[in-house]
């Protein structure tokens, strides 16, 4: 579903991801990780369309900054902004655009509800969207998301505001439509959410692939600490990546 073949992206004379290949199928999560500065973001945002890039990027055979994407993939980026002052429901609602004019519009209130439900904002829906705490907007945007009902899912450190049952909750959800054949690509700090969440790990430093594989195989010791310049730990038969020095 994800096919990425040599990506190079730069930023101004910068260049922030050098050689980037990696694969992800349907039914297939790849969670992105790496120091501050090394790319993560900056990969999500190519795969959007929303940086130029040198090499191959597709989603479903189509390149990333083609037509009608926003039918193949939803994206929930880092940072989640709203010009005007919006209800809760409408931003989901825009969730549903790209089906407008189409037969899967008439879906739309079921998929909004499920979507709704799923993220735990029902109690927020005529609430204007700039009265919101962090973690409040990032289940709104997480709904949205949801709403656009997309077979690929892209995902921008979306739990780094969230309480810790709003956390497992967001990740459960992922997890399950992953089961179900959706495709996922998540960037994340917190190594024993990508070791909990993914199917594989992207492993980057100074954007350029470090690792990747399974999670046993990516997030460990000698590894992380060539990339972090921590010494950790590893326990739980690979499942809790922690700073040694607290062990």
């Amino acid at each position: 579903m994800i096919d990425i073949q040599a990506m190079s992206v730069r930023r101004g004379q910068r260049t922030v991801l050098a050689d980037v290949s990696f694969r992800a199928g349907p039914g297939h999560c790849l969670a992105v990780v790496g120091p501050n500065g090394s790319g993560k973001s900056s990969l999500l945002a190519a795969l959007s369309g929303d940086l130029a890039l040198s090499g191959s990027a597709t989603i479903a055979g189509q390149p990333v900054q083609g037509a009608h994407q926003a039918r193949i993939r939803a994206v929930m980026t880092q940072q989640t902004s709203v010009a005007f002052g919006f209800t809760v429901r409408e931003v989901v609602a825009m969730g549903r655009a790209p089906w407008r004019g189409t037969d899967r519009a008439a879906d739309d209130e079921r998929i909004q509800a499920e979507a709704v439900a799923l993220a735990d904002v029902a109690h927020l829906l005529d609430r204007g969207v700039h009265g919101l705490s962090g973690g409040e907007l990032a289940r709104v945007a997480f709904a949205r998301l949801l709403a656009q009902d997309t077979s690929v899912m892209l995902l921008d450190e979306p739990t780094a505001a969230l309480d810790l049952r709003h956390q497992v909750g967001l990740l459960r959800c992922v997890r399950d439509r992953v089961r179900k054949g959706a495709t996922a690509v998540i960037v994340v700090h917190d190594l024993t959410l990508a070791a909990a969440v993914a199917d594989q790990v992207l492993l980057l430093d100074e954007g350029r692939v470090v690792a990747l594989g399974a999670p046993g195989d990516v997030l460990v010791p000698d590894v992380l600490q060539q990339v972090y310049g921590v010494a950790v730990q590893v326990l739980a038969d690979g499942r809790v990546v922690v700073p040694a020095a607290w062990v």
